[in-house]
């Protein structure tokens, strides 16, 4: 039994301004879309799946607790090129885990976070 891919569904308020916020800044592409209800984008080998929302009258604003980490190769690009685009969750660091890496919120409040090792000598 193998388990091939994992790809998140991120419930959003807006699709237009989510699909726009993921080309703008992280230069996702949408590769499929059915009107406001969902979007699937991509980037590389890195999968989102957006949905409209559910049990909106129970969770009024979309909730998730994680974050999203991604993989990256040239980490200080990134962060360079986002930096003063976009909201910090934390700034970029090297951390004792081996990591160097920085979170943003995307336009929902979703934390995604972009790691690289650190090399080691």
């Amino acid at each position: 039994m193998a388990f091939n891919a994992l790809v998140p569904t991120l419930e959003v308020e807006n699709m237009d301004e989510t699909i726009q916020f993921y080309e703008s800044y992280l230069d996702f592409k949408c590769i499929d879309r059915e009107e406001d209800a969902w979007a699937f984008i991509q980037k590389d080998d890195v999968d989102i799946m957006l949905s409209s929302r559910f049990f909106k009258d129970k969770h009024p604003k979309p909730v998730f607790t994680g974050g999203l980490y991604i993989y990256v190769d040239d980490i200080d690009v990134i962060w360079q090129i986002l930096k003063d685009k976009v909201d910090i969750s934390y700034p970029l660091e090297n951390f004792e885990y081996g990591m160097r890496e920085f979170a943003i919120y995307d336009n929902n409040g979703y934390r995604i976070q972009f790691g690289q090792e650190l090399e080691t000598n």
